[in-house]
């Protein structure tokens, strides 16, 4: 069995590459976890039982880390060396920093608007963005341009807020 240290991709027995298969990755997890799961040690000692949950509890990690695409990518720029630190490095390309103010704006007019199909349409055009930013952070990242991916990482955390912003505006008006 592998070691509690090792990297998640390791732990899954995958290539450290952006691009997981996501079945694999979910075989892989249930195979780590039938092996592990604290249920098969009930009878066994303390110690083996406290280390099937940490088994357990660091397998469910790397699954939660490895399937969201912005967790892997902070996660394997950190394997690097590389902490994206978004809330203090708050640098960002000044094409990128007026985008997100434009974002911003429009959000707040059309909350106050009221008009969910604006929020609808906004939130549409941030996920074709993010889509398009995540395929260009693939390759950053397994070109190991982890400089230029950090930044990468960074604009895509404040897409996400925003995109998350958004929703909770659309379910505000709904409930309103």
């Amino acid at each position: 069995m592998a070691s509690l240290t090792d990297n998640h991709f390791d732990l899954f027995g995958l290539p450290q590459l952006f691009a997981v298969d996501q079945h694999t990755l979910d075989d892989a997890y249930r195979t780590v976890q039938a092996q592990v799961h604290p249920d098969r040690f009930a009878a066994a000692g303390d110690a083996q039982r406290r280390l099937a949950m940490q088994w357990a509890t660091h397998a469910n990690e790397a699954y939660q880390t490895l399937r969201d695409p912005l967790k892997r990518a902070r996660y394997m720029l950190s394997l690097r060396g590389i902490d994206v630190d978004a809330e203090n490095n708050t640098a960002m390309e000044p094409a990128f920093l007026m985008q997100q103010m434009e974002w911003r704006e429009n959000v707040e007019d059309a909350a106050g608007a009221k008009n969910i199909g604006a929020l609808e349409a906004l939130l549409d055009e941030l996920r074709d963005e993010e889509r398009m930013r995540f395929t260009k952070l693939a390759a950053l990242i397994d070109s190991k341009s982890d400089q230029a991916a950090g930044e990468a990482v960074r604009q895509l955390m404040f897409i996400e807020r925003v995109a998350h912003d958004i929703g909770t505006q659309i379910e505000r008006l709904e409930h309103a």
